[in-house]
C-alpha cells in the first residue's frame, strides 16, 4: 500500500478529484486529501474525508502536534495536485508555503505530480509557461492539460484529464519515479496503431482476434504525457480516447494500412516515430456475402477462401522518410523449432523495423489484461527488458527505449 497525497487547488475540476481518490482508494493506496481553501468552494471537506478515510484540513495551524506540514510531505510516497491551477503552480514554482498545500510540497521528498486545470488563455499565457517549465526542471512532473470544453462554451487546451487516465499514469510515477515520465517527447509526432482488425464474412460475422487495443492506448497515454503529439489509428477498440490523443478510428486491415500510411508521412506533418502495436489480421476472405449466411441454405460455405492482406509494418519500413523511426509489436509463442526470442529476432530480421516490441502470449497471457511484459529488441542493440507492470508502466519503458534511439530534434 503506498501513501498518495492528493492535492486539490480551487477550480471548477475539483469536482473530478472525487473520482480520482476513488480510484486511488479502490487500488488499494492511503490517501491524504489536501485542498487548498479554495478548492472547498467546490467541494466540502466530509466528502474526501468519507471517501478517504482520513481527516481534511487547509492550514498549518490544524493538527498542531502533527506538525502537518512537515509531516505529510516526509511521508508521502506520491502526491498529486490535481487540478492544479494557475495559482497553486505559480506559488509552486515560487516556493510560497501559504496553505497546508503548498507547505507539503516544499516538504516532499517523493514524486510529484502536477495536472493542470484552467482556461486556455491562462495555460498558455508565458508566466504560467515559465512557472511549468521551472517545476520540471526542478524534477516535477507536469502533465499537459487535455484538449476540451471549459467551463461555459470555451473550448481548448486546459481541461482536467480524466480520472481514470490520472491515476494511470500515477502508477507509472509510482513504479518509475519521476524518470518514468520525463517530457523527452516534446515536439515529437508520433502515430500509434492499436486493437485488432476485423474482415467481415457477412454483414453479420467477421474474422478477428482477441487484440483489447489496451496495450496501444497505453503507449498514447505515455508518449502524450510525455509531450507528444500524438495519433492514434484505432481498431475496434471500446475505450474513452485518452487525453490529448487524435483517434482515427479503422475496421479492416485495408483501413488501418491506408490509415497509417497517411498519418506516417501526411504532407509536412511526417511522423518522428510510428509504432505498429495493433494486431492486423494476415487474411481476408475472398468474397464478402452480402446477406446473412444461415445453416442448411444453398448460401451456406462448405469452406471459406481467403486471401492474404498486405504486411502494414513492411510496407511501412520500405515507405518511410528519412530519420522516421519504426517500432513494430510481436505476439509469439514458442514452439518445437523455437522460443519467443528467437522466433522474434527473425522477425524483426524479416520486417526491418528498428525497434520489435516483443509479447509472449502463450496461454493467453497479454490479451485483455491489465499488466504486461516484454522485450524490446534492437535492429543494431541492445535489447530491453521491460518488466512486469501495468500496461502504462510498460508503455513508459517502451518510450523510454524509442526515446534513445531518436535524433536530437531539428535545431535542438
Amino acid at each position: 500500500m503506498s501513501r498518495i497525497v492528493l492535492g486539490v487547488s480551487g477550480g471548477v475540476a475539483a469536482y473530478k478529484a472525487a473520482l480520482l481518490l476513488r480510484a486511488f482508494t479502490e487500488a488499494g493506496h492511503d490517501v491524504r486529501v489536501v485542498p487548498t481553501p479554495g478548492a472547498l468552494h467546490f467541494v466540502g471537506a466530509a466528502t474526501f474525508e468519507a471517501l478517504s478515510g482520513n481527516p481534511v484540513t487547509t492550514d498549518v495551524w490544524s493538527d498542531v502536534p502533527e506538525v502537518a506540514h512537515v509531516r505529510i510531505g516526509q511521508e508521502a510516497d506520491l502526491v498529486v495536485v490535481a487540478p492544479a491551477t494557475a495559482d497553486l503552480l505559480a506559488r509552486a514554482a515560487t516556493g510560497r508555503a501559504d496553505d497546508l498545500l503548498t507547505a507539503t510540497l516544499l516538504t516532499a521528498h517523493c514524486p510529484v505530480v502536477f495536472v493542470p486545470a484552467m482556461h486556455t488563455e491562462m495555460w498558455l499565457h508565458p508566466a504560467t509557461q515559465d512557472n511549468v517549465a521551472t517545476l520540471r526542471r526542478r524534477g516535477a512532473v507536469v502533465l499537459p492539460p487535455a484538449i476540451g470544453r471549459l467551463t461555459g462554451p470555451d473550448s481548448g487546451p486546459g481541461r482536467l484529464p480524466e480520472p481514470a487516465d490520472i491515476a494511470a499514469l500515477a502508477g507509472v510515477v509510482l513504479a518509475g519515479g519521476a524518470a518514468a515520465l520525463p517530457s523527452d517527447l516534446t515536439g515529437r509526432r508520433v502515430v500509434i496503431s492499436a486493437g485488432g482488425t476485423r474482415e467481415p464474412l457477412d454483414p453479420v460475422r467477421y474474422l478477428g482476434n482477441r487484440s483489447s487495443g489496451k496495450q496501444g492506448w497505453a503507449l498514447a497515454r505515455v508518449a502524450a504525457a510525455r509531450g507528444a503529439e500524438v495519433v492514434l489509428v484505432a481498431a475496434n477498440v471500446e475505450l474513452p480516447a485518452p487525453f490529448g490523443v487524435r483517434v482515427a478510428p479503422v475496421g479492416t486491415a485495408e483501413e488501418l494500412r491506408a490509415a497509417m500510411l497517411a498519418e506516417a508521412g501526411a504532407g509536412e506533418a511526417v511522423a518522428d516515430v510510428v509504432v505498429m502495436s495493433a494486431a492486423v489480421a494476415d487474411f481476408r476472405p475472398v468474397s464478402v456475402a452480402a446477406t446473412k449466411l444461415k445453416k442448411g441454405a444453398a448460401s451456406e460455405p462448405s469452406a471459406i477462401e481467403l486471401a492474404r492482406n498486405s504486411d502494414v509494418l513492411a510496407e511501412l519500413v520500405t515507405k518511410r522518410p528519412p530519420g522516421q523511426l519504426v517500432v513494430g509489436f510481436a505476439a509469439e509463442t514458442g514452439d518445437d523449432d523455437a522460443d519467443v526470442l528467437t522466433h522474434a529476432r527473425a522477425k524483426l530480421a524479416r520486417k526491418g523495423c528498428d525497434l520489435l516490441v516483443v509479447n509472449d502470449v502463450s496461454a493467453g497471457q497479454v490479451f485483455g489484461r491489465a499488466d504486461n511484459a516484454v522485450v524490446v529488441l534492437g535492429a543494431e542493440g541492445p535489447d530491453t527488458e521491460v518488466p512486469h507492470g501495468s500496461k502504462d508502466a510498460v508503455a513508459a519503458g517502451i518510450w523510454t527505449a524509442v526515446s534513445a534511439r531518436l535524433a536530437p530534434p531539428a535545431g535542438a
